[in-house]
């Protein structure tokens, strides 16, 4: 499903951020048909920064209750795979038996930090980390859509190393490319697009130009786009408000007709379905044995 989403559709696609089973559930609800699975957002629910201080165990465990709770097709945010080709190639390893769609990876130096912290971004040597997704391919072969992430035009080095990356990691197995930028407008997304002319999908996440309309995507024929750390970002606004008017009006009562209802949760997580599976499986017994 997520082949098909990323690397056969000729429409553009969307993925929605989950960093946990609850907002995987959430996006399913709303739509989404696939989810990516956020370093930046799990590592904040886990209470870490996003600069591999969250283990590669802790992010499969993650990924695993996304999925037993969607059933949705997700791509793994796998940072730069958490070290070298062995790191990376048991990461993309664990992700299958996990569950996971996809993973992918960027050419950023163990550890990485987040895109947007610093100006400090080095970048993987080309060829080693060719030899990283090589790796992975050879070890998941077509089980995982492998995305390659392109970190140059993050770390200033402009369009012609980007596109020297992409040609690269294309020859070493990848099925997507996604180009990053920090910039607030997509100039510099659209000059990629133009430039490299769908060798390989082009997948983006517009968290800095999000005033560009999705429609200059489509014209651009991009794959995908990742709205990569929004169900996140809204919780923490929202669990600020909600706490800090519980400390201003000593009590629930006024917030209670702006938060979710019991009810609403329970249907969220089918409390309905464990009802029916309870009159199904779960019988009373006979009283006279």
């Amino acid at each position: 499903m997520l082949r098909v989403e990323i690397c056969s559709n000729r429409e553009l696609s969307f993925l929605m951020e989950a960093h946990d089973a609850l907002s995987g559930a959430i996006a399913k609800r709303a739509g989404f048909k696939g989810l990516w699975a956020s370093g930046l957002s799990i590592a904040c629910s886990l209470g870490y920064r996003d600069a591999n201080e969250a283990s590669w165990n802790q992010l499969v465990d993650v990924v695993e209750r996304i999925v037993d709770s969607t059933e949705l097709p997700v791509l793994v945010d796998g940072d730069g795979g958490f070290g070298n080709f062995n790191n990376a190639r048991l990461l993309a390893r664990k992700l299958r038996q996990r569950g996971a769609a996809g993973v992918a990876l960027e050419d950023s130096c163990f550890p990485k930090m987040n895109s947007f912290v610093g100006d400090r971004h080095p970048l993987a040597d080309i060829d080693e980390f060719s030899g990283r997704l090589r790796a992975v391919r050879d070890t998941v072969a077509d089980d995982l859509v492998l995305v390659a992430r392109i970190e140059a035009l993050i770390a200033g080095h402009g369009m012609d190393e980007a596109i020297l990356r992409a040609s690269a990691y294309a020859a070493a197995g990848a099925d997507a490319i996604l180009i990053h930028s920090r910039k607030s407008t997509a100039d510099e997304i659209l000059s990629f697009a133009s430039t490299w002319q769908n060798c390989l999908p082009v997948v983006i996440v517009p968290t800095k130009y999000y005033r560009t309309p999705v429609s200059a995507y489509r014209d651009a024929g991009i794959s995908t786009v990742i709205w990569a750390n929004h169900s996140m970002r809204a919780a923490i606004a929202a669990m600020r408000h909600v706490c800090g008017r519980i400390i201003a009006e000593d009590g629930i009562a006024g917030i209670e007709p702006d938060i979710a209802t019991l009810d609403e949760v329970f249907d969220l997580l089918r409390y309905d379905e464990l009802a029916n599976a309870e009159a199904r499986y779960l019988h009373a017994p006979d009283p006279r044995q």
